[in-house]
C-alpha cells in the first residue's frame, strides 16, 4: 500500500522570489507570500489523495492550534538561546541546531498518547521535552523529560540523564519511553521494532516514532529494520526529516529518488509526504501514520520536506556558507515554520488583533532574534532550565567508571 501527495520542491515553491527582492520584504507581504507557497504545497491534491474526509487538523480546537503555535517558539527560543549561552562563553560542546525543522518535531508528537514512545536523534533536542508537553507545560510527572533534565544534559551537570558524559542528544529514558539516541542514524530503527514488538506481545497499543535524516535512507539498516517492521506488521512510523543534506552531501548524491517516501514502495507500506514547514501538515501525515499503524496494520514512513538553515552542526556553519549554494540558503529557509504557522491561525481565525503580529521570531538568526520575539511563558520556562542547569554541580569525579561495566552487587 502506498499512499502519495503532491508537494513542490522548496525551491521551487519559491521560485517567483528573486535573491534581491526576498530580504527586502515586509512581514506583511512575506506572510502573503508564505501563504501562496503554502497553498501550493498543501492544499491542492494532498487532501484529495489522502481522503475526502476532513483533516486531523481540522478537528483540532483553537486551543491545540495556538498551543502547536507556542511549542513552535519553544522550539526555536531552545536554540536561539543556547546559541547565546555559547557565544557568551557559558557552555561549551557542539550544537546540532533544529532551526528551521521545529514543524516537524511539533507536529509529529503533538498527536500521540503518552504511552508512545519515540526515538530523536541529534537535530532534535527539542524533542526530549516536547514529548506529552501538550497541555501539561507544569507538570512534573508527565511522558517527557523535563526542561531542566534537558538543559543540565547540555551543560554536563548533575541532573542530567547522561550525567555529564555527553553534552547531546544520546540519552534516553525506559521510564519516559523516549529510546536512547546514538550517533548511528537508522540504527534505532530496529531498536524501536523490538519495543513495540515487546508492547504488542503484551497487549499494549504503543506506536513508536522513529526519526531519521534522508542520509540514513542509503544504509542498510534502515531497509533492514522496515523490512521487518512490516514482514511482523509493528507499529513503527520512520519520519524521515529531509533537510536536502546529509552532513555535506546533497540529497541527489544519496537517494536515487527524488521523494524518499517512494521508498515504501519495497516494502508494501504507505509513504506519505509532508511539508516539513507546516506543522499542521506533518500532524496530519503523522497522524494517519500513526491511526494506521494503531489500527495492527504495520509501519510507515513520512517524509518531511524541509531545510537545514545552518551547517551539521555549528563547527560546520561558516563551511555549509560555502559547500551550499546561497540562493538554495536563501529560499530553504524562506519558508519559516512560525510565518506559516502564523498564516494559517490567521486565516482560520484563532489569530486576531495584535496577537496576528505579536512576538515575530520568524526570519531572525539566533544573533538578531531578542527574548522580546517570544511570547513571556516561553522565556521563563526555558530560564528554569538553564537557571537549574547553571546552578548544578558537576558530577563526582568517580562517576566515570560508572555503567562501563557490570556493578559489584
Amino acid at each position: 500500500m502506498e499512499v502519495r501527495v503532491s508537494f513542490a520542491p522548496l525551491t521551487e515553491l519559491m521560485s517567483t522570489l528573486t535573491t534581491d527582492q526576498a530580504p527586502e520584504m515586509s512581514m506583511e507581504a512575506n506572510s502573503e507570500m508564505l501563504g501562496t507557497a503554502h497553498a501550493n504545497g498543501r492544499n491542492s491534491e494532498t487532501r484529495k489523495t489522502i481522503s475526502s474526509e476532513p483533516r486531523p487538523s481540522d478537528l483540532l480546537s483553537r486551543e491545540d492550534c495556538l498551543e502547536m503555535f507556542r511549542q513552535l517558539y519553544l522550539a526555536r527560543y531552545f536554540d536561539v538561546r543556547l546559541i547565546k549561552e555559547k557565544k557568551r562563553g557559558r557552555l561549551r560542546g557542539t550544537l546540532y541546531s533544529s532551526h528551521n525543522q521545529e514543524a516537524v518535531l511539533v507536529g509529529s508528537l503533538f498527536g500521540l498518547k503518552s504511552s508512545d514512545w519515540i526515538s530523536p536523534i541529534h537535530r532534535d533536542m527539542p524533542a526530549f521535552f516536547l514529548k506529552d508537553l501538550r497541555g501539561k507545560w507544569g507538570e512534573a510527572e508527565r511522558s517527557g523529560m523535563s526542561i531542566q533534565e534537558v538543559c543540565a544534559q547540555v551543560w554536563g551537570k548533575v541532573g542530567s540523564p547522561g550525567r555529564a558524559r555527553d553534552n547531546w542528544s544520546h540519552i534516553g529514558s525506559k521510564a519516559k519511553h523516549i529510546i536512547h539516541s546514538t550517533s548511528m542514524l537508522a540504527g534505532t530503527i530496529p531498536v524501536a521494532a523490538g519495543v513495540v514488538y515487546a508492547d504488542r506481545s503484551r497487549g499494549g497499543d504503543a506506536v513508536c516514532l522513529t526519526f531519521n535524516g534522508e542520509g540514513s535512507t542509503a544504509q542498510g539498516i534502515f531497509h533492514e529494520a522496515i523490512n521487518f517492521a512490516a514482514v511482523h506488521k509493528l507499529p513503527v512510523v520512520t519520519i524521515v526529516e529531509n533537510n536536502q543534506w546529509a552532513y555535506g552531501t546533497p540529497v541527489s548524491q544519496g537517494s536515487p529518488v527524488t521523494d524518499i517516501a517512494d521508498r515504501a514502495r519495497g516494502f508494501g507500506i504507505p509513504g506519505y509526504i509532508a511539508d516539513g514547514q507546516d506543522v499542521f501538515d506533518v500532524y496530519d501525515k503523522v497522524a494517519n501514520a500513526v491511526a494506521h499503524a494503531r489500527a495492527g496494520n504495520g509501519p510507515s514512513i513520512v517524509e518531511c520536506k524541509t531545510f537545514r538553515a545552518y551547517g551539521h552542526g555549528d563547527h560546520d556553519d561558516d563551511r555549509a556558507n560555502r559547500y551550499r549554494d546561497q540562493e538554495e540558503i536563501l529560499m530553504g529557509r524562506l519558508r519559516d515554520p512560525i510565518a506559516v504557522c502564523r498564516k494559517l491561525l490567521v486565516d482560520r481565525g484563532f489569530l486576531t488583533g495584535d496577537a496576528a503580529t505579536a512576538y515575530v521570531a520568524e526570519g531572525k538568526s539566533a544573533t538578531d532574534a531578542t527574548n522580546d520575539d517570544f511570547p513571556p511563558e516561553v522565556v521563563d520556562f526555558l530560564n528554569q532550565g538553564i537557571e537549574f542547569a547553571i546552578a548544578s554541580p558537576l558530577p563526582d569525579a568517580a562517576e566515570a567508571g560508572q555503567w562501563v561495566f557490570k556493578e559489584a552487587e
